[in-house]
């Protein structure tokens, strides 16, 4: 994580040619570093399609996106002008009930901001037990960590009631860091503030469910 904070803190002091994106394509290529190939990604217009998604106007999604996130005590970090310079990163999609946006234990190069509804975090056990980790609320952000780290999903997530959703894909990302590289690094580091805390709850609990 702070190579990638460097890398962007570096990019907003050196101007670089426009030819030179080698940097840019950080997201978008990280699997592929991994030995992940196409074949073994799930990508989120793969996924939109099986789960039947309907694409939301951007004007209802970037309204309640910035709702939300001014109300979170990370995300609300971001001013206003910086929630509505990041609208066009997001695509903005409506989702039926008991549908799978994320499955545990795939690839995807996508992560989720739960605008409306509520979706359940559910883990299958080594023994194949299921695990409810957790019941998310509007603002809550699912799959950053493959996002960022580039490995397996964790948890499945599914739809209980219709959601509405934003959605930044890794390509998405790397446009964000080529085009506005302050605005993705201060993204990127909230994104791991809240990662963290969420990963340390996550680790109580099957802690506790152990014992």
């Amino acid at each position: 994580m702070k190579g990638i904070l460097g890398l962007l803190r570096s990019k907003t002091l050196v101007n670089k040619p426009k030819d030179e994106s080698t940097d840019s394509m950080l997201f978008s290529t990280a699997f592929a570093g991994q030995g992940v190939d196409d074949s073994m990604l799930v990508p989120w217009e793969a996924r939109a399609v099986e789960v039947g998604a309907k694409r939301l106007s951007a004007s209802r999604g970037g309204k309640l996106l910035q709702g939300l996130w001014a109300k979170d005590k990370y995300m609300a970090h971001l001013d206003k002008d910086a929630v509505e310079r990041m609208e066009r990163f997001f695509e903005f999609a409506s989702v039926p009930s008991n549908r799978d946006l994320i499955r545990q234990d795939e690839y995807g190069n996508f992560m989720v901001v739960l605008l409306t509804g509520t979706i359940a975090v559910d883990r299958v056990q080594p023994w194949g037990e299921q695990l409810r980790l957790a019941e998310t609320r509007p603002g809550d952000i699912l799959g950053e960590m493959s996002l960022l780290d580039s490995g397996i999903r964790f948890s499945a997530c599914t739809t209980l009631t219709d959601c509405e959703i934003a959605v930044l894909s890794a390509e998405a990302m790397d446009e964000m860091m080529s085009q506005d590289p302050q605005l993705a690094a201060s993204l990127i580091a909230l994104l791991a503030r809240k990662l963290s805390l969420r990963l340390r709850v996550v680790s109580a609990r099957l802690s506790d469910y152990q014992k």
